[in-house]
């Protein structure tokens, strides 16, 4: 495959442009989707679901929705509100009256995970902390309180994803402050060894295990032990019943810029692991299932942890969890990942089965897709948070067109 070469500088600008146009300009564009039918209740969406299940569409226009959590009828879905600081929302919804959205919370500094508690409170991600918050307040601004403080929240991937054990145990992203480490923004393929950012305090790139006090103070995130590293950034974690953290991660861009002969199309892929306490899965050194990055050749990563399983490069894996509901049999307990990039491998829901130790049986199947942009009948879709509702049905917000939709029963 010839490869397409442009000077780093112009690189990067260009890669900039094209980001802000997907992830900022476009999610304020807020597309609108057409609807025919309807899906358990829902006006229904034209994609290809799984058979014996649809696509409803809850809500549009909701913002920059990334984060989404459901406490019995209702449903909390973070606004990011962009990119830029102080702007997002915590907003709530309830399919039994519409829909339509309440804000609880605003001028939030870029929230992006929530989680619902089964004291029925929330734990909402911030830039550089997490706090929680109890929705049922008279004042809901006044129940805020920090969990965990001094998180990173600089360079590329500064949000920080999570997710809740059943022992209290939280678990967080602490995502790669650069592409590859590389020695300025401005010069992939150029990067520096040892990698300074690996050896902060807390580690870039890793997971966080955090044992969350049962007196309710918080947490400065440079004491709290890290689970696993070398994981450029896992914005989609889940908790398997047995214990076992997955981690789905978001791999480099820029290897064709490193090394021609490389396709950045096919290179590199994104990764699926069933994490190991203290293990290292070899980020920036190493790609794929231990291949030495272009950037550092020689570099042995023999001693690193190859990921469990493959993914589509640039899929961008941005949430996950295991099926537990009871209303679609066809996914109990499988693992359902949402694609949030814009290339050809993303913009979909897949699932992935699970074995009884839920080890991963065969490889992630298509379980919503058809979601690219098609004139007349809807946008470019971009899945980001998902949750399971009371009823069965999973909600999934969508950042690209400021969308909550519903996987439900097709009863049709």
């Amino acid at each position: 495959m010839k490869a397409t070469f442009m000077r780093p500088a112009s690189f990067l600008r260009k890669a900039f442009c094209t980001m802000f146009l997907l992830v900022c300009g476009t999610a304020s564009a807020q597309s609108t989707y057409l609807t025919s039918g309807t899906c358990d209740g829902l006006p229904r969406l034209d994609l290809k679901v799984a058979k014996g299940m649809c696509m409803g569409l809850v809500a549009e226009h909701l913002g920059f929705v990334r984060g989404v959590a459901a406490i019995g009828q209702d449903i909390y879905v973070l606004d990011m509100g962009g990119w830029a600081s102080n702007r997002g929302s915590l907003l709530r919804l309830n399919l039994k009256q519409g829909g339509k959205p309440e804000v609880l919370l605003s001028k939030l500094n870029m929230p992006n995970a929530i989680i619902a508690t089964p004291d029925k409170r929330l734990l909402v991600s911030m830039q550089g902390r997490i706090v929680h918050i109890d929705p049922a307040a008279k004042d809901i601004a006044a129940s805020m309180r920090d969990v965990v403080t001094n998180l990173p929240g600089t360079g590329r991937h500064p949000l920080a994803a999570m997710v809740l054990g059943a022992d209290s145990s939280l678990y967080i992203n602490v995502g790669s402050a650069t592409d590859n480490c590389e020695i300025k923004p401005d010069q992939p393929g150029k990067a520096v060894f040892p990698c300074p950012e690996i050896g902060e305090t807390p580690p870039r790139a890793s997971v966080l295990h955090a044992k969350l006090p049962a007196n309710g103070a918080a947490l400065d995130a440079r004491t709290i032990p890290v689970h696993a590293r070398g994981l450029r950034n896992s914005m989609a974690l889940a908790l398997s019943p047995n214990g076992t953290l997955i981690a789905a991660t978001n791999s480099r861009d820029n290897i064709t810029v490193a090394d021609a002969k490389l396709s950045d199309a096919e290179l590199p892929h994104d990764t699926l692991s069933w994490l190991v306490a203290g293990a290292d899965y070899g980020w920036p050194y190493c790609f794929d299932k231990l291949r030495t990055s272009p950037e550092y050749p020689g570099f042995d990563c023999s001693k690193k942890t190859a990921p469990g399983r493959l993914l589509p490069p640039h899929a961008a894996p941005l949430g996950m969890l295991i099926y537990s509901g009871k209303t679609m049999p066809a996914l109990a307990g499988r693992l359902v990942i949402g694609y949030h990039g814009y290339r050809a491998a993303g913009h979909r829901l897949v699932s992935l089965a699970l074995d009884a130790n839920y080890q991963p049986v065969g490889e992630p199947k298509d379980l919503v897709s058809g979601w690219n942009f098609l004139a007349g009948k809807h946008p470019m879709g971009a899945p980001v948070g998902l949750a399971t509702l009371d009823d069965g049905s999973v909600v999934i917000t969508e950042d690209r067109n400021g969308a909550l939709v519903r996987l439900a029963p097709d009863t049709r």
